[in-house]
């Protein structure tokens, strides 16, 4: 057996540090019950603070993270947003995304997909890619065929 003394918290104590931490929690967006745009902008606000300061091990970062995503998911405003994504097929959404990252336009994808509106109509939906359009953007953005496959 230890010789250490156990230590017991007294109820004056314990009450004390819930209240606290229960004030600390009320005070951060979308963490204190609010769920409203603007303590989402806030909660955003917070998450890129962390991020600058690559504080991502913070123990506020997760649930904070969460509650961003919950009222994403959740929120009318982003309803058709969310809906939209859902339906988009893998291949066009990673294909926007790589156009967004490397800053590209229909047109600089034509030699890939045959021709700028046939881009268009890829990224509208119209058409879908094909296996020989999978392939070449593969080989244009060094990156397996099977992401744009989904």
């Amino acid at each position: 057996m230890s010789t250490q003394a156990i230590h017991h918290i007294d109820v004056a104590s314990a009450e004390r540090m819930v209240n606290d931490f229960s004030c600390v929690v009320k005070s951060i967006p979308l963490l204190g019950g609010e769920q409203t745009d603007d303590e989402y902008r806030k909660a955003l606000e917070l998450i890129e603070f962390m991020i600058d300061r690559d504080d991502l091990e913070n123990p506020l970062f997760e649930p904070l993270a969460a509650k961003i995503s919950e009222y994403e998911n959740h929120s009318t405003e982003f309803s058709v947003l969310n809906q939209r994504l859902a339906d988009t097929p893998q291949g066009v959404a990673v294909l926007r995304t790589l156009m967004d990252q490397y800053g590209l336009r229909a047109a600089d994808l034509a030699a890939e997909l045959g021709s700028k509106s046939n881009v268009s109509n890829i990224l509208s939906g119209r058409r879908a890619l094909t296996v020989q359009h999978i392939k070449a953007l593969a080989e244009r953005f060094h990156i397996p065929a099977q992401a744009f496959i989904g």
